[in-house]
C-alpha cells in the first residue's frame, strides 16, 4: 500500500552527512471514530497522494537500517535563563533511590543482568550485579507515559508525555536512538506494544483523544489509527497467534480490534465487549487464546471468557468463591498454561485448554473451575505486573509489587522450586517527608506505607527500614547540638503519633555469641508520645535544640522540652491544620517559631519556657504571646493595575505615533487639519476577585525578624509574597483580619505550577524550589534579600512525573555537595552540586555508632491504637478522675453524717415512746417545719416523674420486646395446645398446635360458592341512589315547574286536539314508520333465509367427512383400550392434561395443606367446645353443690351424704391464662426473684447455715384444693346455725311440728339423693363425650398422619420438579417458538397463495383482453382486405426500447420456470414468428389505398396490444416470484414442521423421564394384612419389589369396565347397523326432494312468464314494494307549511295588538292637549287681569291691605305651576312627535319627573290636528 510522502519532514538533529540524503516519511491512516460508546466503529483509511501530480518521478526512500539519531541532540536538557552565566551542569543525577510501584507495567526484563523502569523523566536500567544504573532521560521534558520492549530484546520503545509527544525506539545496550515516531496523540502514550514478527508497533494515548495507532516503526510512517474509547485507556496488545488481530482494555470496556483489508484499502475496525447481565468492570490485565478467544480479569477477582465480542462464561473457582481476592492485573499464556496475577498477592496457573473449552451450565452464567498450581508470593503484596528472562533455559519471572517491591520468583512448580526472593523494596506511593543527616552522608524518608528507610547516598545502598501501624507524616532529623552522633530522628503519623528513632551501627554493639549482623544499620525505637488527635503535619527543632515543636492538622502546635526523654511542655490552638513550621534562625536575638497554617493564617510565637507553664490540670498554653497574619488576597489588584499600565502604555504609544506622523508630514511640507478623534470605547477593566476559600499556603520562610515569604498556591499562586506581623494588634478577632504583603515577587511560569517546597543551601548560595509538576529550579543569590531581580535568572530542570510528581521535600547535604528531592510519584533523586562525580568515590558515610547501654535497655513502649488518647485527652481524663473521686469522697463524709443524725432521731423517737400516754409527743411535733416534708414529698414526686422518664424508654423498649415476641410466638398461632381431662378417669385428649394459615395458600383457591360478600352498608349505599332518584322524581312532580311543564302540556293537547293539519302529519309520520318497519322486517326475513341456506349449505358434510370427536374417541379406543400401562413401563406415554408443573403441585401442596388445617381446625373447634362444656358442667354442679349445702343445712349430720368434689380446671385446660397478669402478679414474681437471689446470696456466704424455706404460695398449690381452702368457713358456718337450731331446739315442738319436720326430713333426703345423682350424671356424660371425641380424634391423628406423609411424598416430587423446571421450559419455549414459527410459515403460505390465485386471475384476465383485442382488430379489417397481412404485421411488430429490453432480459431469466412456458399463448408465437420479417417492411408510413383511419386504428390497437403484453409479462415475473417464494416457505415449513416433531418428542421423552423419576420416590401405603392379594404359592412374599397397589375403588372400576365395554360392543354394533339404514333412506329421499325442487321451480317460472313476461326476482320487489323517502320528504314539507303558517298567524295578532297599544296612547295625548289648552286660557286670562291690576297700582298703593298682598302671592304660585306644567306639556308632544324606540321609557322619566303619569301617548295624526292651528 502506497502513501505519499507527508509536506513537513522530521526536524530533528541528524547523525552523519550520509543521513541527510534519508527521507524519513510518515503515513497517516485515519480511521475516525464516530460512536465514542464503542459499537463497530470503522472508516475508510485516508491515503491522498499530496504530491502524485506535482512531482510524479518521485520515488519514496526509504529509511536505512542503519540510521541512528544522536542522543546528545535528542534528550532533553536543564533549562537556563538566557545571559545569566548558570552553568548548565549545575545539578547532576547521581541515583535514582525510588519506584513508582504504582504506575501500571512499569517493569522491563531486558537480559539476566538488566531491569527497566520509568521514575520521572527518566528510563532507569538497573544492573542487578553491580546496583549501578543507567538512564535515559525524556526528548520533550514533559514525562515518561510507557516502556515496552521489542520481541528479540535488541530495542526498546519510549512513550513520552507533553504536548505532541514523541514515541522513541532505542537499541539495546547501546541506548542509542534508532527511529522517532511522531503525530500519534495530543497530550500522552498510555501503553504500546510490539507484534509477535515485531515488524509493528500498537501506541493508545491518554485524554483526550485516545488515539489507537499502529505503526510501521522501522520507517516512522503511521499504518493505521482510531480512537480506542472514550474513556480511560489501559493497554493495548497484539494477538500472538493472528497479528491482524488487537485488543485495548481500560476503563469499564474492552475492545477488539482486527485489520481489514477493503476495496479502499487496510482499516481499523473495533468491536466493543458486551458485559450483559453483568456488571461493568474495569479490566487492566487480559490474554488472547490462540484460537482469538481473550481471557480477561474483574474488579472482583473472576476470569472472563470472550467470544465474538460477549461474555461466553465467567470463570470462578469452587463454592462460587473468586479467582482471586481482588482484581486481576496481569494475565500470561505460556507453554499451554495460564498464569493469573491479583492484586492480593497470589499467582494462580489454569490449564488454558480447560478454560478455552469452558461454557455455562446454568443461568447463572458461572463455571466452578480449579487452578492447577498456585503460589502466594508473601503477605501484604499486591502483585502489578510480570515479566519474563530465560536464565539458562530456565524461566525466572520478575513481579512489580504494588505495595513497594520487586520479586524474583520461580514458577515452574516442582520439587526444585525456590522461595520467591525480594530483590527491592521502596516506598508504595508518594513520598511525605525527607530529611538528611546534619553530620553525614545519610537520608530519612517516610510515606504513607508505614514505613522509614534509611538512605546512603553517597555510596547509593539503603541500609535499614522499619514498619510501624500507621503511615508517616513528617520527618525531621534532630541537630547536631541535639544528638552530636547524627542518628537521632523523629517521624510524625497519621495518627498523631510521633515516634523518636535512632539509627545506629550494630557493629558497635558488644559482640553476643551466635549473633551475626547482616546490616550495616539498624533502626530502634527510642520513644513514642501522641501529642495529637489527627495527622502531624510538621516537626521543627529549635536552633539551640531545646525544644521540639509539632504541628497537625487538629490546628494545634504542641511543644516538647528535648532531653534523653521528651517532656511535654504545652500546646496551643491555631485557627487552621498545620501546613510547616520553622524556627528563626541563630541571626535572629529572638527564638520565634513561625506557624504556617493551610488556610491562609501565619502565627509567630515564642519559645515557651516549662518551668513557667502550669500542667497541673491541662496542657494548653493560654499566655504565649502570638502574632498574627491572615493573608488576603491581592492577586486581582496586581492583574488590575497591570492591565491599567498596559493600556496607558498602548495609549502614549499611540499618541507618540501620531506626533510622529504629524511632524512627518509637516516636513514634507503638506497640511494637516487636526479633526478630533473619537476615542474608541475601551472594555471595562475586569472587577477586583478575593476567592470565597482562601488559597492554601504551600511553603514559606522568615527574612527577617517579624517579616516572611510565603508561597501560595491556587488563585494566588504565581508570585512570592512578602509580609510582616504587625506589632500593636493582639487583641484583634485572627479571623477578621486582612493582612497584605508588603512586597510581591512574580515567579515565571508558576501561574499554574506553584512553588510547593524551598529549600537554601547551607551557604544560602542557591534557592531550590520544587515545583508542582515535578520539576526542580535553582536561583542563585547574590546577596541574603530576595528581590525581582534575583529571582530573574533561574536553572530548570524536570526531574519527577509531570502529572503526578509534585516535589514533595528537597535537602541539602550537610556539606551542600549533594541535593536530595522526593516527590508524589514515589521517587527520590540525588544529585552532584557543581562536582563531579568521580571527586565522591572516596567519601563514605558515617553510620552513627549505638549509644552506651543500648543493648541492655528494655524495648520502648509502642503506641499501636490508631484511636489511643493523645497527651492532652490523658491528662483531661486524670484531672476528671481526681475531680470524681474528690466529689465521691465528699458524699461518703455527708453519707455518715446523715446516718448518726438518723440514729440519733431514732433514739428520741424510742424514748418518746416509753414516755406514758399523756406525757408522750405527737408524731408531727417532731416536725420543725412542715414546709420541709412538703418541700421532700414535691422533690419526691419530681423524682418519682423523673425516674418514670427515664425509664420511658427502658419500658417502650421492654413493651416493644414482649409485642414482638407475642408476634413471632403467640399472634402466628391460631390454636395453641389446649388439654382437656376427663372428671373421673384419667383419659385426656389434647387440640393440634395450628399455625394460622398465610393469604398465599388462599391466592388460588376459588370461593366454594357463587354468593359475593358485600361489605358493610353496601345495602344503605345501593339504596341511597334509588332514594335520591325517587326525590328528584317527586320535586320534578310536584315542584312549581312541574305545574309549569303540564299546564304546557295540557295546551299543547288542547292546540293539537283543535288542528286537524297536526293530526294528519302524525297520522302520515305513523304511516312512514309502519312501511319502514314492514321494509325492514321485510329485508330481515330475507338475509335470515339466506343466512339460514348458507348455514345449511356450510353445515352440509363432504362425502368423506367424519366427526372429530368420533375419530378422537377412535384414536384414544386403539391407543387405550384393552391395555392398563402402568406408569413405570417403558411405552407410557404421559398425556398432556397429566403433565406436572411446579404450579400444579404447588396447588396440590396448598389444597392438602388447607384440607388438613381446616380438618384439624374442626377437630379443634370440637376440643374447645368440650371445654366449654366441662366448664359450664363445673359451674352446674357450684350450683347443685350450693343447692346441696342449702339442703344438708337441715339433715343431721348422721343423715347427710359426703359431698361430691368439685371438678377443677388444669393449667393446661387453660393455657391462655399464663399470659394474663396484673401489678400484684408482677410485684410478687419481683419479691419472689428478690426473695431467690438473696437466698441464693446467703447460701453462697454461708453454705453451712441453713433457714427454713418458704411456704409455697397459693399460687402454687393444687388447684384441687379448693373444697378445702372452703372448709374451714362451711364448718364455721355450719357451727353457728346448728347453734341456732339448738336453742330453737329447746322449745319442745307440737306434733303438728314434728309431721311438718319429718315431711320436710323425706323431702330433703330425696332431693340430696336426686342432686347427687344429678352431679354424678354430668360427670358421667361429660366423661363420655370426652372419650367419643377421644376416639374420634385418633381416627383424625391416623388420617393426619397419612396425610402428612403424602405432604412429604409431595413435597419431594416438587423438589425435582424444580430441579427440572428449567430443562422443561427450555423445550416447552422451543416448542411453542416452533409452533409459533409454524403458524407465521402458514399465514405466509396461506397469503402467498392468495396472491398466487390474484395473480392467475389477472393474467387471464389480460390473455382475454389479449383475445378481445385480436378479435377487435380482425373485425375492423373486415372480409378480403388486401392489407390485412401488412396491417397484422404492423400489428404484431415489437417496438424496441430501454424499457423493453430491459424487461426482456428480466423476463429471460424467468423464462426457466416451467409453469411460465407453459402458459404462453399461441399469440406471442406468432409474435415472435412474425418479429423476424420486422426488417422488411417499413410500418411509419401508411401503405397507398390503405384506409388512413383503418392505419391508425392499428396502430392504436398495437399499443394497447404491448401495453397488455408489457403487464402480462409484469404479472408472470411476480407469478415466478410468488412461485418461488411459495416454495421457499413450503421448504421452510417442512423443516419447521420437521423440528417441532423433534422437540415434541424431546419433550415427551423428558415427561416419561420425569415421570420415571417421580416413580423412584418412595411412597409410605400402610396397609392392613387383609388387604394384601399378591400371595406367593400361598404365602405373602417378603419382596414386594413387583407388587402393585390399587385402590378398591380402581379395582372394582376395572372389572366393572370390562363387563360396561362388552355391552357397548354390542350397543354400538346396533346402532352401526341402524345408520346403515338410515342412510339410505337419507339418500332415497333426497333424490325424491331434488325432483319437487325442480318442479316446483319450473312452475314457479311458468307463472312468472304468465304474469310479467319474464323472471322476475321476488325479494327485489319486496325490499323496493314502498318509496319511503318520498313520503318522509312529503310530511316534512307538510310540516314546514304549518309552522310558517304559525308564525305568519302570531305575526298577525302582534301587529293587532300594537295597533290597539297605538289607539290607545293617540287617546291620552288627545287628553293632554286638551287640557294644555286649558292652561293656556287661563293664562291668558290671569294675564288681563294683571294687567288690570297694574293700571290700578296707584291707587292701590294708598291703601294696601294684606288680604291683597296674600292673593298676588297666590296667584304669582299658581302663574309659576302653570308655566311649569305647559313646559313639561311641549317637552312631551316633542318627544310623541318623534318615532324611534325610546319613546316609552322618555315618556315614563317625564312622568316620575313631573309628579304625574301619562296613559297614552297621541298617534302622529293627531299632534298634527293639535299642532295645525298654530301653523296658520
Amino acid at each position: 500500500m502506497e502513501a505519499s510522502p507527508e509536506e513537513s519532514k522530521t526536524g530533528l538533529p541528524e547523525e552523519s552527512p550520509a543521513a541527510e540524503e534519508q527521507e524519513v516519511d510518515q503515513v497517516e491512516a485515519d480511521t475516525e471514530s464516530a460512536d465514542a460508546e464503542g459499537d463497530l466503529e470503522e472508516h475508510d483509511n485516508t491515503e491522498e497522494p499530496l504530491e502524485e501530480e506535482k512531482k510524479p518521478e518521485k520515488v519514496e526512500k526509504k529509511i536505512s537500517e542503519t540510521f541512528f539519531y544522536n542522543y546528545e541532540d535528542l534528550y532533553s536538557r536543564p533549562f537556563v535563563t538566557e545571559d545569566s552565566g548558570i552553568p548548565i551542569n549545575l545539578l547532576t543525577l547521581q541515583y535514582s533511590f525510588g519506584y513508582d510501584c504504582t504506575r501500571n507495567a512499569n517493569l522491563l526484563v531486558m537480559d539476566n543482568e538488566t531491569l527497566m523502569y520509568i521514575a520521572g523523566n527518566q528510563v532507569v536500567l538497573l544492573d542487578l550485579k553491580t546496583k549501578s544504573q543507567s538512564y535515559v532521560r525524556s526528548s520533550g521534558g514533559g514525562g515518561i507515559g510507557f516502556i515496552t520492549a521489542h520481541p528479540t530484546k535488541q530495542y526498546f520503545a519510549v512513550g513520552e508525555k507533553g504536548e505532541k509527544p514523541n514515541l522513541i525506539v532505542y537499541e539495546y545496550p547501546s541506548l542509542r536512538p534508532y527511529r522517532i515516531l511522531q503525530g500519534g496523540t495530543e497530550k500522552a502514550y498510555v501503553f504500546g506494544d510490539f507484534n509477535n514478527a515485531g515488524t509493528l508497533l500498537a501506541s493508545v494515548g491518554s485524554s483526550p483523544d485516545y488515539m489507537l495507532t499502529i505503526w510501521d516503526w522501522k520507517q516512522e510512517k503511521i499504518m493505521l489509527r482510531s480512537k480506542a474509547f472514550s474513556q480511560d485507556v489501559y493497554k493495548v496488545t497484539f494477538s500472538a497467534d493472528n497479528e491482524e488481530q488487537l485488543t485495548t482494555c481500560g476503563s469499564g470496556h474492552i475492545r477488539f480490534w482486527k485489520m481489514a483489508l477493503t476495496f479502499t484499502g487496510l482499516k481499523l475496525q473495533g468491536a466493543l465487549g458486551r458485559f450483559g447481565k453483568r456488571a461493568v468492570s474495569d479490566i487492566i490485565g487480559y490474554v488472547e487464546l490462540p484460537d482469538g478467544k481473550v481471557v480477561s480479569g474483574t474488579e472482583w477477582g473472576n476470569l472472563l471468557l470472550w467470544e465474538g465480542g460477549l461474555i461466553k462464561v465467567e470463570i470462578c473457582r469452587a463454592g462460587h468463591n473468586p479467582c482471586h481476592n481482588g482484581p486481576i492485573s496481569h494475565l500470561v499464556l505460556e507453554e499451554g498454561e495460564l498464569i493469573t496475577v491479583g492484586q492480593d498477592g497470589f499467582i494462580r496457573v489454569w490449564n488454558s485448554d480447560t478454560v478455552d473449552a469452558a461454557d455455562s451450565v446454568d443461568d447463572t452464567g458461572l463455571l466452578e473451575l480449579e487452578p492447577m498450581n498456585e503460589l502466594q508470593v508473601g503477605k501484604n503484596v499486591s502483585l502489578n505486573y510480570m515479566s519474563k528472562v530465560n536464565d539458562c533455559e530456565q524461566p525466572v519471572w520478575y513481579a512489580q509489587d504494588s505495595n513497594g517491591a520487586i520479586w524474583k520468583l520461580d514458577l515452574t512448580f516442582s520439587n526444585m522450586t525456590q522461595d520467591p526472593e525480594k530483590l527491592y523494596t521502596f516506598h508504595s506511593g508518594r513520598i511525605e517527608a525527607m530529611s538528611v543527616s546534619p553530620t553525614t552522608y545519610l537520608l530519612a524518608t517516610t510515606a504513607l506505607d508505614r514505613s522509614v528507610h534509611i538512605y546512603d547516598f553517597i555510596s547509593n545502598n539503603q541500609l535499614s527500614k522499619i514498619k510501624f501501624k500507621q503511615g508517616g507524616t513528617a520527618l525531621t532529623w534532630a541537630p547536631s547540638v541535639v544528638n552530636p552522633k547524627g542518628g537521632l530522628i523523629a517521624v510524625g503519623f497519621e495518627d498523631g503519633v510521633v515516634r523518636i528513632i535512632e539509627v545506629y551501627d550494630p557493629k558497635g554493639l558488644p559482640v553476643v555469641a551466635g549473633r551475626t549482623d547482616a546490616e550495616s544499620a539498624r533502626i530502634n525505637l527510642k520513644q513514642a508520645f501522641k501529642p495529637h488527635a489527627t495527622a502531624v503535619t510538621a516537626l521543627a527543632y529549635e536552633q539551640n535544640g531545646d525544644v521540639l515543636a509539632t504541628g497537625s492538622k487538629d490546628k494545634t502546635v504542641f511543644f516538647f522540652a528535648v532531653g534523653d526523654k521528651y517532656e511535654p511542655i504545652g500546646f496551643i490552638c491555631v485557627p487552621g491544620p498545620v501546613q510547616a513550621l520553622q524556627w528563626s534562625p541563630p541571626t535572629h536575638v529572638k527564638s520565634m517559631l513561625l506557624i504556617l497554617c493551610e488556610n491562609g493564617f501565619v502565627l509567630q510565637v515564642p519559645a515557651p519556657v516549662p518551668e513557667e507553664q502550669d500542667t497541673a490540670s491541662t496542657y494548653q498554653i493560654k499566655n504565649l504571646p502570638t502574632q498574627y497574619f491572615h493573608f488576603y488576597s491581592i492577586k486581582s489588584r496586581i492583574k488590575l493595575e497591570e492591565e491599567i499600565a498596559r493600556r496607558e502604555k498602548k495609549k502614549q504609544e499611540k499618541e507618540k505615533a501620531k506626533l510622529e506622523w504629524i511632524k512627518q508630514q509637516k516636513e514634507m511640507g503638506k497640511e494637516i487639519e487636526e479633526e478630533p478623534e473619537e476615542e474608541p470605547e475601551e472594555e471595562p477593566l475586569p472587577p477586583l476577585y478575593i476567592p470565597e476559600e482562601p488559597s492554601p499556603i504551600l511553603c514559606g520562610f522568615y527574612s527577617a525578624p517579624g517579616k516572611f515569604w510565603l508561597s501560595l498556591g491556587g488563585y494566588d499562586s504565581g508570585f512570592l509574597y512578602h509580609c510582616e506581623f504587625s506589632s500593636n494588634d493582639h487583641q484583634e478577632d485572627p479571623e477578621k483580619r486582612q493582612d497584605e504583603p508588603f512586597e510581591v515577587i512574580p515567579i515565571e511560569d508558576t501561574d499554574n505550577n506553584p512553588i510547593h517546597c524551598i529549600c537554601f543551601c547551607t551557604s544560602r548560595q542557591l534557592m531550590v524550589c520544587g515545583m508542582q509538576n515535578g520539576a526542580l529550579r535553582v536561583y542563585p543569590l547574590q546577596d541574603e534579600d530576595l528581590s525581582a531581580d534575583t529571582l530573574k535568572e533561574y536553572w530548570s530542570l524536570n526531574v519527577h512525573d509531570n502529572d503526578c510528581g509534585q516535589i514533595q521535600g528537597i535537602c541539602s547535604s550537610y556539606d551542600d555537595r549533594f541535593l536530595i528531592t522526593c516527590g508524589g510519584d514515589g521517587n527520590i533523586f540525588s544529585f552532584n552540586i557543581l562536582s563531579p562525580e568521580d571527586i565522591h568515590r572516596e567519601q563514605k558515610a558515617k553510620i552513627p555508632s549505638p549509644r552506651s547501654g543500648l543493648e541492655k535497655e528494655k524495648a520502648a513502649e509502642d503506641i499501636e491504637d490508631p484511636d489511643a488518647f493523645n497527651i492532652e485527652e490523658v491528662k483531661q481524663k486524670k484531672e476528671y478522675e481526681r475531680i470524681m473521686k474528690e466529689a465521691e469522697e465528699k458524699k461518703r463524709k455527708k453519707r455518715e453524717e446523715l446516718i448518726a443524725l438518723r440514729q440519733e432521731f431514732l433514739v428520741l423517737l424510742q424514748k418518746n415512746q416509753e414516755l406514758p400516754k399523756h406525757m408522750q409527743l405527737d408524731r408531727t411535733e417532731f416536725e420543725m417545719d412542715h414546709r420541709i416534708f412538703e418541700e421532700l414529698n414535691r422533690q419526691t414526686a419530681q423524682r418519682i416523674q423523673l425516674v418514670q422518664k427515664e425509664l420511658a424508654w427502658e419500658e417502650e423498649k421492654h413493651l416493644i420486646g414482649l409485642q414482638k415476641l407475642k408476634n413471632q410466638f403467640r399472634d402466628s398461632l391460631e390454636f395453641d395446645t389446649v388439654v382437656v381431662r376427663a372428671i373421673q378417669s384419667n383419659h385426656q385428649i389434647s387440640t393440634y398446635r395450628l399455625l394460622a394459615m398465610s393469604e398465599k395458600f388462599y391466592q388460588h383457591k376459588e370461593c366454594p360458592s357463587g354468593k359475593k360478600s358485600f361489605p358493610k352498608g353496601s345495602c344503605k349505599q345501593a339504596s341511597e341512589p334509588e332514594t335520591v332518584r325517587e326525590t328528584s322524581y317527586n320535586w320534578r312532580t310536584n315542584g312549581p315547574d312541574a305545574r309549569i311543564l303540564e299546564g304546557e302540556a295540557e295546551k299543547l293537547k288542547t292546540l293539537e286536539a283543535q288542528k286537524p293539519t297536526a293530526r294528519y302529519i302524525k297520522s302520515k309520520h305513523e304511516q312512514i314508520r309502519r312501511m319502514v318497519e314492514k321494509s325492514d322486517e321485510m329485508k330481515a326475513k330475507i338475509i335470515k333465509r339466506k343466512a339460514e341456506w348458507d348455514e345449511l349449505y356450510r353445515s352440509k358434510p363432504s362425502v368423506d367427512y367424519e366427526d372429530p370427536k368420533v375419530v378422537e374417541d377412535i384414536r384414544e379406543a386403539r391407543e387405550n383400550m384393552g391395555c392398563y400401562k402402568l406408569k413405570t413401563a417403558t411405552n407410557y406415554r404421559v398425556s398432556e392434561h397429566e403433565h406436572l408443573n411446579i404450579e400444579k403441585k404447588v396447588m396440590q401442596l396448598t389444597s392438602l395443606e388447607v384440607l388438613i388445617h381446616k380438618r384439624k381446625t374442626n377437630m379443634n373447634k370440637e376440643i374447645m367446645s368440650l371445654r366449654e362444656l366441662k366448664i359450664s358442667v363445673i359451674d352446674e354442679i357450684k350450683c347443685l353443690v350450693q343447692e346441696l349445702k342449702s339442703i344438708q343445712e337441715a339433715l343431721d349430720l348422721s343423715e347427710r351424704l359426703p359431698l361430691p368434689l368439685i371438678p377443677q380446671l388444669h393449667p393446661d385446660e387453660v393455657p391462655e391464662k399464663k399470659f394474663e397478669y396484673d401489678r400484684d402478679i408482677l410485684l410478687n414474681f419481683k419479691e419472689e426473684q428478690e426473695a431467690k437471689a438473696k437466698l441464693q446470696e446467703e447460701l453462697e456466704g454461708s453454705p453451712s447455715s441453713t433457714e427454713p424455706l418458704q411456704a409455697p404460695s397459693i399460687n402454687e398449690t393444687d388447684p384441687t384444693a379448693e373444697p378445702a381452702d372452703v372448709c374451714p368457713m362451711e364448718v364455721a358456718s355450719s357451727v353457728t346455725k346448728q347453734q341456732k337450731v339448738f336453742e330453737i331446739e329447746k322449745a319442745e315442738p307440737t306434733e303438728m311440728e314434728l309431721e311438718i319436720l319429718k315431711k320436710e326430713k323425706i323431702k330433703n333426703l330425696y332431693l340430696q339423693e336426686t342432686l347427687i345423682k344429678k352431679i354424678n350424671a354430668l360427670v358421667i356424660n361429660f366423661d363420655a363425650e370426652l372419650r367419643i371425641l377421644r376416639h374420634k380424634k385418633l381416627k383424625l391423628d391416623m388420617q393426619m398422619k397419612s396425610a402428612d406423609l403424602h405432604y412429604i411424598t409431595c413435597y419431594e416430587e416438587l423438589l425435582i420438579l424444580r430441579k427440572l423446571e428449567k430443562h422443561e421450559n427450555l423445550l416447552q419455549d422451543r416448542v411453542n417458538t416452533l409452533i409459533s414459527e409454524q403458524e407465521a410459515v402458514q399465514s405466509e403460505l396461506n397469503s402467498c397463495l392468495a396472491q398466487m390465485e390474484e395473480r392467475k386471475c389477472e393474467i387471464v384476465r389480460l390473455q382475454e383482453c389479449e383475445k378481445a383485442l385480436y378479435a377487435t382488430f380482425q373485425a375492423s379489417l373486415g372480409e378480403n382486405n388486401e392489407f390485412a397481412h401488412f396491417l397484422t404485421k404492423v400489428l404484431k411488430k415489437k417496438i424496441k426500447c430501454m424499457e423493453n429490453q430491459e424487461d426482456g432480459r428480466e423476463a429471460d431469466e424467468n423464462d426457466e420456470n416451467e409453469e411460465e412456458n407453459d402458459e404462453e399463448s399461441s399469440s406471442g408465437t406468432d409474435e415472435e414468428n412474425s418479429g423476424s420479417e420486422d426488417e422488411f417492411f417499413d410500418d411509419s408510413v401508411c401503405p397507398q389505398n390503405c384506409s388512413e383511419a383503418l392505419y391508425q386504428n392499428t396502430i392504436e390497437l398495437r399499443h394497447k396490444r404491448l401495453d397488455i403484453k408489457k403487464a402480462l409479462t409484469e404479472e408472470k415475473k411476480d407469478a415466478a416470484k410468488l412461485r418461488k417464494t411459495y416454495n421457499a416457505l413450503a421448504e421452510k415449513a417442512k423443516a419447521v414442521e420437521t423440528s417441532l416433531g423433534t422437540a415434541e418428542r424431546e419433550l415427551e421423552t423428558f415427561q416419561w423421564e420425569k415421570q420415571q423419576r417421580m416413580n423412584d420416590l418412595y411412597v409410605v401405603v400402610p396397609l392392613k394384612l387383609h388387604q394384601v392379594e399378591y400371595l406367593v404359592n400361598g404365602e405373602m412374599p417378603s419382596d414386594f419389589s413387583q407388587a402393585l397397589v390399587f385402590t378398591n375403588h380402581s379395582l372394582e372400576y376395572l372389572q366393572k369396565r370390562v363387563v360396561d365395554l362388552r355391552n357397548e360392543k354390542k350397543m354400538q354394533r346396533e346402532i352401526y347397523r341402524k345408520a346403515q339404514e338410515q342412510h339410505k333412506q337419507l339418500i332415497q329421499d333426497k333424490k325424491a326432494m331434488e325432483i319437487e325442487i325442480r318442479r316446483l321451480e319450473e312452475k314457479c317460472n311458468d307463472l312468472m312468464m304468465k304474469k310479467f313476461g319474464r323472471l322476475v326476482d321476488f325479494e327485489a320487489v319486496q325490499a323496493r314494494s314502498a318509496n319511503i323517502r318520498v313520503a318522509e320528504l312529503e310530511v316534512q314539507m307538510m310540516e314546514k307549511e304549518y309552522v310558517h303558517s304559525q308564525e305568519l298567524k302570531e305575526w298577525k295578532e302582534r301587529i293587532s295588538g300594537l295597533q290597539q297599544q297605538l289607539m290607545k296612547l293617540t287617546k291620552e295625548n288627545t287628553s293632554k292637549l286638551q287640557q294644555l289648552n286649558r292652561f293656556y286660557l287661563e293664562k291668558h286670562q290671569l294675564e288681563t287681569k294683571l294687567d288690570s291690576l297694574k293700571n290700578d297700582l296707584g291707587l292701590e298703593l294708598q291703601g294696601i291691605h294684606s288680604t291683597d298682598i296674600k292673593e298676588k302671592a297666590r296667584l304669582a304660585s299658581r302663574l309659576k305651576d302653570t308655566a311649569h306644567g305647559a313646559a313639561l306639556l311641549r317637552e312631551e308632544i316633542n318627544l310623541l312627535s318623534r318615532k324611534d324606540g325610546c319613546l316609552i321609557d322618555k315618556l315614563m322619566h317625564l312622568s316620575r319627573k313631573g309628579g304625574f303619569v301619562l296613559i297614552q301617548p297621541p298617534s302622529p295624526e293627531d299632534l298634527d290636528t293639535w299642532f295645525s292651528p298654530k301653523k296658520q
